[in-house]
C-alpha cells in the first residue's frame, strides 16, 4: 500500500515537472504576448503591496509613538487622542468640562488601585536658548507632576527628574529632552545651567535618555517644568490630561473603572449618560488607529480585486488564443496516450506560471515603492510578509480560477480532429 502511495505521488511530482517545463516554454514562445499579459497581473499585484506596505511603515511607526505610556498606564482627558467625528460632534466635545488640577488631585486621593497618578500638559510652544545656542520657535513646553516620568515610561540619564519639592514651591527648573539638551549645550553638561524660554530662566535638573525620531519628528525635542510653575506662568484655565498607572496588568480594569467613577462623580454625569471626557490607553489608541487604517485597506483590496479581475480575463483570452494555435500539438499529446487531466494540468499550470511571473515582479515593485515612503520619511523599512504570501495565493487562485475553462477546452478536444487541425 505504502509503495502504491509513493508510486502515486513520484507520478504526481513528474507531471507537475513537465507541465511546468511546458509552460515555460509556452511562454518564452511568445515573449511580447506573455510580457504584455504578465503586465496586468503586474499592475493589480502592484497597486496591493505599495498601499500595504506603505500603510505598514507608517502603522508600525504611528504604533509605537502612540504606545510610549508606561505599562498599565492610560490617559483621562478632554479631547480624544484620535478625533474621528464631523464638526458638531467637535463642537459637543468642546462644551465638556475642562479637566482640572483639582480634579487629578481627587483622583489621586480616591484611587486607591492605582501606583501613580500624574498630570501633564502642553503648556506652550516658543524658542530655548542656552548662553551659545538658540533653537526655532518650536520646541514644546510640557508641564508635568514627579509621577508624570514612570508614566510616561521616560527614563532620566543625567541629574534627576522633576521631585514633589520642585511642584510645592513653583520652582523655575526644567529637564530636557536629549536631542533638545545636545542642541543647546553641545560642548558641555547641561545639568547646572540655565535654559531661557519665552523670556524666563529655567536651571536644567536633568537630561533624559534619547528615544529617537517617529514619523519624521523628533520626540527628544521638549523641555519639561513642573505643573505648578507652568500654570502659574501661562494660567489655570487649562484641561489637563491625567496619567493614571495601575500596579499591575491583573488590577488594569478596575483601576480603570474606580478612576471612571471618581470622575464621573465629580463631573456630575447622570447614571446612563454616557462619559464627558476621553478614557484611553495603548491598546485603545493603536486598536483606533487600526480601525482608522482599515478603509484604506479594504480600498486598496477592492481596487487592486478589479485589476486582478481584468488580468484573469486577459489570461483566459490569452489562453483561448493558445489552445487553438496548438490545437495539433494537443491531438499529439492525446495520441500518444496523454490523458485529459494531463492537458488541463498543463494549461493551469501555464495559467499559473503567467500569474506568478506577474505577482513576483508587482510584490518587488510594490515593496520598493512602499518604502520609498520609509525614505523620504527616514523611518526604517518594511517587508508585509503576510501580504506578500496573500498576494501570490491570490495570483495562484487567479490562475486557476481563468485557466480552467480554456483548460477544460483544451483536453476535450476531439483527437483525431486535433491531429487533421492545420
Amino acid at each position: 500500500m505504502k509503495t502504491f502511495s509513493h508510486r502515486g505521488a513520484n507520478i504526481l511530482r513528474a507531471e507537475i515537472k513537465e507541465s511546468f517545463l511546458m509552460a515555460m516554454a509556452a511562454l518564452t514562445a511568445h515573449k511580447l504576448r506573455s510580457a504584455l499579459t504578465v503586465m496586468g497581473v503586474l499592475v493589480g499585484m502592484f497597486s496591493i503591496i505599495v498601499v500595504m506596505t506603505a500603510i505598514r511603515v507608517m502603522q508600525n511607526n504611528i504604533e509605537g509613538e502612540l504606545g510610549q505610556l508606561g505599562a498599565n498606564t492610560f490617559v483621562v482627558q478632554k479631547f480624544p487622542e484620535l478625533f474621528m467625528g464631523g464638526p458638531g460632534n467637535y463642537e459637543r466635545i468642546r462644551r465638556r468640562k475642562n479637566v482640572t488640577y483639582a480634579a487629578a488631585q481627587l483622583v489621586k486621593e480616591k484611587a486607591t488601585l492605582a501606583r501613580n497618578v500624574a498630570v501633564e500638559h502642553d503648556i506652550w510652544w516658543g524658542d530655548a536658548a542656552s548662553a551659545t545656542e538658540k533653537t526655532d520657535p518650536n520646541v514644546p513646553l510640557l508641564a508635568v507632576s514627579p509621577e508624570a516620568f514612570p508614566a510616561k515610561n521616560w527614563i532620566v540619564e543625567e541629574g534627576r527628574a522633576i521631585l514633589a519639592s520642585d511642584v510645592d514651591s513653583a520652582r523655575y527648573v526644567c529637564v530636557l529632552g536629549a536631542s533638545l539638551a545636545r542642541k543647546l549645550f553641545p560642548h558641555s553638561a547641561p545639568v547646572g545651567d540655565k535654559v531661557k524660554f519665552d523670556g524666563i530662566n529655567y536651571t536644567v535638573v536633568g537630561v533624559l535618555e534619547p528615544k529617537g525620531k517617529m514619523m519624521g519628528g523628533n520626540q527628544d525635542r521638549f523641555m519639561a517644568i513642573p505643573i505648578s510653575t507652568g500654570l502659574n506662568r501661562y494660567g489655570r484655565e487649562r484641561s489637563l490630561s491625567i496619567l493614571v498607572q495601575a500596579k499591575n496588568q491583573a488590577a488594569y480594569d478596575d483601576t480603570v473603572e474606580q478612576v471612571r467613577g471618581v470622575l464621573r462623580a465629580a463631573r456630575k454625569v447622570d447614571p446612563g449618560e454616557p462619559d464627558d471626557f476621553e478614557l484611553f490607553s495603548n491598546d485603545s489608541l493603536i486598536s483606533q488607529f487600526r480601525s482608522i487604517t482599515l478603509a484604506v485597506r479594504a480600498g486598496a483590496g477592492i481596487i487592486s480585486s478589479i485589476a486582478l479581475i481584468a488580468a484573469g480575463i486577459g489570461i483566459m483570452n490569452i489562453m483561448l488564443v493558445s489552445v487553438t494555435e496548438r490545437t495539433r500539438e494537443i491531438g499529439i499529446r492525446r495520441a500518444v496516450g496523454a490523458k485529459k487531466r494531463n492537458i488541463m494540468t498543463q494549461f493551469i499550470m501555464e495559467a499559473i506560471v503567467i500569474c506568478q511571473a506577474g505577482g513576483v515582479a508587482g510584490v518587488a515593485l510594490g515593496i520598493l515603492g512602499g518604502n520609498a515612503a520609509a525614505y523620504f520619511l527616514k523611518l526604517p523599512p518594511v517587508i508585509p510578509v503576510d501580504w506578500i504570501v496573500i498576494g501570490l495565493a491570490i495570483c495562484s487562485i487567479v490562475g486557476v480560477v481563468f485557466g480552467t475553462y480554456p483548460a477544460y477546452k483544451a483536453a476535450n478536444l476531439d483527437p483525431i480532429d486535433s491531429l487533421r487541425y492545420e
